[in-house]
């Protein structure tokens, strides 16, 4: 372990903020505590409101910078970025797994979406189009071009703490905004070797460091802090709906710009014709995959009654061959929860289920004893549930699966739309009619729905994100990229004539 923390720039205590240089922060540690054993990693001192202020005006004068360099040559940086996450992929990906818990293919995966997001702002870089539209006006020429937007600030989660930022930095470096990044309280060691790996590209060629700043603190002092400073153009968030509401509320206030990225409560249809083997798969790794704390993890399964006995047999037995324990054994599939408040929410879930109705059939389980001393361990849990428990409205982060039966598709998109989120959905189907009716107007209402695919594991060419309560924002590919510039019109005449749009007169 101490190899890793070395070779990423880790010490014993560091510090909170970087904006070219690490500053000398004197806020309350914090102590990033190993939720697979409960071991101490290292400690960080918190930023303060003067860290922030020291923070966002290096910020700015790096973004005057870094915006009048061409977006090829701030492609060719993000390439290099790319370059060294390859050199320090095995070290970072172990990192994610000892801070965030996840096993370590995923951890190592997860770093690989950075390296991914790289190369695609890289081609990204020559692509920042316009168009050019034909004016109505005689000897005229109008067209759109996109200007970098400012300094922007990126909020993450802990349950995926390096890869939701590339999304965000990768993207807004090649469009020329600099960046504050607040890291979750609960992984703020992983936000301190990105930053460590992504400095010595710019050092090494010249560029000013504040692009890619970093700020690690409260989220009562450093979060408001980013969110109500007017010189942050775009705030873009991952976490609650709770969060979520106070980021839209406060940033709205200001009429600046969000990207947000909360809560999913997802579901799989499976219909009466489904491949068993390809949904018992999607189901297992959306359902248990990173110890059902992900986004995009699958919540709910709306079953054929034809098939659901088969389905839930299969999946009982399933979960009891899935070894939790040590995410860094490469025999394990789930890690521990990230915390104990994580438990105790797990076990809150279990009860209120039960009150309301839910009959577990398995799991359930906090354990303990031996290689499970952290406390952070739980059984994934599978629930027979009816649509109208109350719980189901919400999304617990956990590995806990509601069971629910369906007669017929046109039920089940009603069930699978009746929940406040709009993350990712999908349906296991060979029935072409089911699988165009889920995917058009009437079907599902998420920002993401796949057909025989599960609800976890988007790739980054497509934008991510969802829409009612997961906040309506988009991230990563397509052309999520706009949301990282302002849009601007442009008229040119080339005449000596001053003609009006719209045939107007005015002449004096």
């Amino acid at each position: 372990m101490q190899e890793i923390l070395t070779n990423l720039g880790i010490k014993k205590q560091n510090s909170g903020a970087f904006c070219g240089e690490w500053l000398e922060t004197k806020g309350k540690e914090i102590e990033s505590i190993s939720p697979i054993n409960g071991e101490l990693l290292a400690k960080v001192s918190q930023a303060e409101k003067q860290d922030f202020e020291t923070v966002i005006t290096e910020a700015e004068k790096a973004f005057k910078i870094w915006r009048m360099i061409p977006a090829p040559k701030r492609g060719e940086i993000v390439r290099q970025i790319g370059l060294e996450l390859r050199k320090h992929k095995d070290d970072l990906g172990k990192l994610v797994t000892l801070e965030m818990g996840k096993i370590l293919s995923e951890g190592l995966g997860e770093v690989q979406e950075m390296i991914d997001i790289a190369d695609f702002a890289v081609g990204l870089s020559r692509q920042l189009y316009g168009k050019t539209m034909h004016s109505e006006r005689p000897i005229h020429r109008m067209y759109e071009q996109w200007h970098p937007l400012g300094t922007i600030g990126i909020i993450s989660s802990f349950n995926f703490p390096v890869a939701v930022w590339a999304w965000n930095a990768f993207i807004a470096a090649v469009c020329g905004d600099a960046m504050i990044w607040k890291p979750s309280s609960k992984t703020p060691l992983t936000g301190i070797a990105v930053t460590n790996i992504v400095q010595k590209v710019m050092e090494k060629n010249g560029m000013p460091k504040a692009v890619f700043s970093l700020v690690i603190g409260r989220g009562s002092t450093i979060g408001e802090s980013l969110i109500n400073d007017r010189r942050v153009s775009l705030v873009s968030a991952t976490g609650s709906c709770r969060m979520g509401y106070r980021i839209g509320e406060v940033v709205g206030k200001r009429l600046g710009s969000c990207i947000l990225e909360l809560g999913g409560n997802n579901a799989i249809i499976a219909m009466e014709d489904t491949n068993m083997e390809l949904a018992l798969k999607a189901i297992l790794f959306g359902a248990v995959g990173t110890a059902g704390q992900r986004c995009t993890s699958t919540r709910r399964v709306l079953i054929h009654e034809k098939i659901y006995d088969n389905l839930v047999s299969k999946l009982k037995s399933a979960y009891s061959t899935i070894n939790i324990g040590n995410p860094l054994d490469s025999d394990v599939l789930m890690g521990p929860l990230i915390d104990k408040s994580a438990v105790a929410l797990y076990e809150d879930a279990l009860q209120k289920i039960q009150k309301q109705g839910g009959k577990i059939i398995c799991g359930s389980e906090t354990l303990s004893g031996k290689n499970y001393e952290s406390g952070c361990y739980v059984q994934p849990t599978l629930i027979e549930a009816k649509a109208e428990l109350p719980i189901i409205q919400d999304e617990t982060f956990a590995p806990i699966l509601y069971l629910i039966k369906i007669q017929n598709i046109d039920e089940a998109i009603e069930i699978h739309n009746d929940v406040p989120q709009g993350l990712s959905s999908a349906i296991f189907t060979n029935n072409l009619i089911y699988a165009e009716k889920f995917l058009s107007h009437f079907g599902s209402d998420c920002g993401i729905a796949n057909v025989n695919i599960g609800t976890s594991g988007a790739e980054i060419g497509g934008a991510f994100g969802g829409e009612k309560e997961t906040g309506g924002g988009r991230e990563a590919g397509s052309d999520a990229w706009k949301a990282y510039m302002r849009r601007q019109t442009n008229t040119i005449n080339w005449g000596k004539e001053m003609p009006l749009a719209q045939g107007v007169e005015f002449d004096v």
